[in-house]
């Protein structure tokens, strides 16, 4: 992807849809593109926090390790989405995750000494920069909301809910069953036991990674319950 390419990336994200060409190739100019194979890993745990990232196709998994080896995804970052902005408002950040492709990917890194110069420059930035932060936190607070408050089987049917919104009743799980585990906060063994109950009651049927809803009503009925 030539120099083009990476502005039309740039601008096509709310992030920087309120830059002026000038400052847009302010941006370009300290932006490169970085190639992943899956399972290469972008940045570690503990690593100095110099940019941050726009992901342009694949999947890339953001998680911690915790000091017994074990490995909890905190979100997975798919096309569109920005990555580590916020740290860029720290004095000597780091990087508080690992971030892994789960998929051949491809990434902007903006550096983010540079980006914070042109929020300094555009104050329609700051507010798209702070409305996405904002989401951000709502999102945190659902979540925290559901580890506290419901069980492993309510979180599992929320999860296949959003990846089937409306009108959509087959999709393929796009990420290993294992991932999707410790994103729920499930363990992965718990996972495969509410699936199949959720099949054995005709409510899904799972063959592999493909899902195909059988009863939405139901599904909503036990979240609501």
């Amino acid at each position: 992807m030539g120099n083009t390419g990476v502005q039309e990336a740039l601008v096509s994200s709310h992030l920087f849809s309120a830059l002026s060409d000038t400052q847009l190739e302010r941006v370009r100019r300290y932006s490169h593109i970085i190639d992943m194979l899956e399972g290469e890993s972008l940045f570690f745990q503990g690593d100095e926090a110099t940019s941050f990232y726009l992901v342009l196709s694949g999947r890339v998994k953001l998680f911690r390790v915790s000091p017994d080896g074990k490995e909890k995804v905190v979100e997975i970052m798919e096309t569109g989405a920005s990555f580590a902005e916020a740290l860029m408002f720290m004095d000597q950040p780091h990087y508080p995750v690992t971030a892994t492709a789960l998929a051949p990917s491809r990434v902007i890194a903006i550096n983010g000494r540079e980006y914070k110069a042109m929020l300094r420059e555009s104050i329609e930035s700051c507010f798209l920069l702070m409305g996405n932060m904002s989401y951000r936190l709502r999102d945190l607070i659902r979540e925290i909301d559901a580890l506290s408050l419901d069980t492993g089987t309510v979180r599992t049917i929320a999860y296949l809910l959003h990846r089937a919104p409306e009108g959509v009743i087959s999709f393929e799980l796009n990420v290993a069953k294992s991932v999707i585990a410790s994103r729920l906060s499930v363990k992965p063994e718990t996972f495969s036991r509410i699936l199949k109950s959720l099949h054995e009651r005709d409510i899904v049927t799972i063959e592999g990674r493909n899902v195909t809803i059988h009863d939405r009503e139901a599904m909503i009925s036990i979240c609501s319950g």
